[in-house]
């Protein structure tokens, strides 16, 4: 019962950070970056870079503490037949495409970043930024109607 709960709280607390990251760079940093708030790509390549590390220690903290989690909730045949079932592998398709969306949106800011171009990469990159900042706020959804047993009402 105490490892669930650490592994609930590390899985909650780890998700938040990453979407809230991922949701500040979309909406605050590229925008700035791109509207030529910066004169430099310095802090673009550290708030880039750090960014990339909180999303590869928060999937990896996410694999774990989500894989203990679903081992000791589910069955394979409940994964599949309950609603929250559904709902866990929606939560493993929307983490690999948070993962996705960060992953790539950085390599497009990096690469850009390197040519010593400000507004052009952040431009380039947002539309990735901001799709994954939403699927960090729907991976925040589902989890509040599994963690509050809403889905289980239905």
């Amino acid at each position: 019962m105490v490892d669930q709960f650490f592994a609930q709280t590390a899985h909650l607390i780890f998700a938040a950070l990453w979407a809230g990251s991922v949701f500040y760079v979309a909406f605050v940093v590229l925008p700035l970056a791109r509207d030529g708030a910066f004169n430099t790509t310095a802090p673009l390549e550290v708030i880039s870079a750090k960014l990339t590390t909180i999303s590869r220690i928060s999937a990896l903290v996410l694999l774990l503490t989500g894989g203990h989690l679903a081992g000791t909730r589910y069955t394979a045949d409940s994964l599949v037949e309950t609603t929250n079932g559904q709902l866990v592998i929606a939560m493993v398709v929307l983490w690999a495409l948070l993962a996705m969306f960060v992953e790539i949106g950085a390599k497009r800011l990096e690469a850009g970043l390197n040519g010593k171009k400000l507004r052009e990469p952040a431009a380039d990159a947002l539309g990735l930024y901001r799709a994954g900042a939403l699927v960090g706020i729907a991976l925040l959804v589902v989890s509040g109607a599994i963690t509050s047993g809403f889905a289980a009402s239905l």
